[in-house]
């Protein structure tokens, strides 16, 4: 057991992922008794003073148990439609089987156009703070009912990550039917190592997850460790887990070495970082000069528009825009203070020369370094 593990075992606040496979036996329907064992374990974790947010897949996948459907749909308005029959099963199940234990459940759907909107992003963090601490158990899935293409976290993977920056939760759990993260693919290879611990923002453990999709769900390992990155960001270590192990999360609380644990390895950035970096929809893109890449990759300074080579898209002020380095490589992204046409005049000038381009001068930066952050 070691130190980490103990403490982490021990921490007050936890976000806890469940999966689709998990939560549906592989698409059979909801899966009563699991459901049942993971909410007694959750149960006892509240009755020695924890948080706990559950962030729940399973909508799509019990919609369509209950629809007949064998196969995934791919058109919008049947996931759209399968969710909604589904999150009708899902939260009576979480209803009735927290009641058996005296607690409430209380059932939380958002979209990232929730969370990339400033007060609505403020709203749901004091929404989730106030309901666990009047001891409900927060029930979190996407809402798959209404969130376009456009607007989708993509995986309740990446929503559980934001979840545990918005609650700045000690730990996030993935439940998952892997027992967490392997050297190589234990199907193909019989010694297959667990790897027991690492880095959230390791590259060369995103190489060892290839990006999977199963019948049910959209995510696979991949999308595990871009949210255990995520998460890093406001502090939270992430453990990947098998959901079928008994007593999992007990034993996770004990100090159990179960899983794989992720661990961030930076300080946690401000919450209007994290609010920033959550925001998975960039309204356009700004290319720079490789002096421009270098000083904010390695120095975090503001990014003037002398450095910027080439506008991209179509943006207004106060947007998220990402910033590539002359390779089109990803460098930070951030809240930009011209629009892009204005952008396009002014980039390649000194930020004296704005008021003579424009005709006026809002601010000396393109984009802010309080508004900027590392990708």
């Amino acid at each position: 057991m070691t130190q980490t593990r103990k403490q982490l075992g021990e921490a007050r606040r936890w976000v806890v992922k469940i999966g689709s496979a998990l939560l549906t036996n592989e698409g059979r329907g909801l899966d009563l008794a699991a459901l049942t064992g993971w909410a007694e374990q959750i149960a006892r974790l509240r009755s020695t003073g924890r948080e706990v947010v559950v962030v729940s897949s399973g909508a799509v996948a019990e919609g369509m148990s209950r629809l007949g459907w064998t196969a995934r749909p791919h058109a919008l308005y049947e996931l759209q439609a399968a969710a909604a029959v589904g999150q009708m099963g899902l939260v009576q199940a979480y209803e009735s089987i927290f009641q058996r234990h005296g607690l409430r459940a209380a059932q939380v759907l958002l979209t990232h156009e929730d969370l990339s909107d400033r007060r609505r992003y403020l709203n749901a963090r004091s929404t989730l703070r106030t309901l666990t601490g009047l001891g409900v158990i927060p029930v979190v899935n996407e809402n798959d009912t209404v969130a376009t293409d456009e607007i989708r976290f993509g995986d309740n993977d990446t929503l559980a990550a934001l979840v545990g920056n918005l609650t700045e939760a000690r730990i996030l759990v993935i439940l998952t039917d892997q027992q967490g993260l392997y050297d190589r693919d234990p199907r193909a290879h019989a010694n297959a190592a667990l790897i027991s611990e690492g880095r959230a923002t390791d590259p060369d453990l995103l190489k060892l997850a290839a990006p999977t999709f199963g019948h049910l769900g959209r995510g696979g390992m991949a999308t595990k460790l871009q949210a255990a990155a995520r998460a890093a960001r406001s502090g939270t270590y992430t453990l990947i887990a098998s959901g079928r192990e008994p007593r999992v999360l007990e034993r996770i609380a004990a100090g159990e070495p179960l899983g794989t644990l992720l661990c961030p390895d930076r300080e946690p950035i401000a919450a209007r970082k994290q609010w920033i970096a959550g925001q998975l929809v960039s309204k356009g893109e700004l290319v720079l000069d490789s002096g421009a890449a270098r000083v904010v990759r390695e120095s975090g300074r503001s990014l003037l528009p002398v450095g910027v080579t080439h506008v991209k898209g179509s943006f207004s002020r106060g947007d998220v825009v990402t910033c590539l380095d002359p390779d089109g490589r990803p460098v930070a992204r951030g809240l930009v203070n011209y629009s892009a046409d204005e952008s396009r005049r002014i980039m390649r000038h000194k930020a004296d020369e704005i008021e003579g381009i424009l005709g006026y001068v809002d601010e000396p930066e393109l984009i802010h370094r309080d508004n900027l952050v590392l990708l």
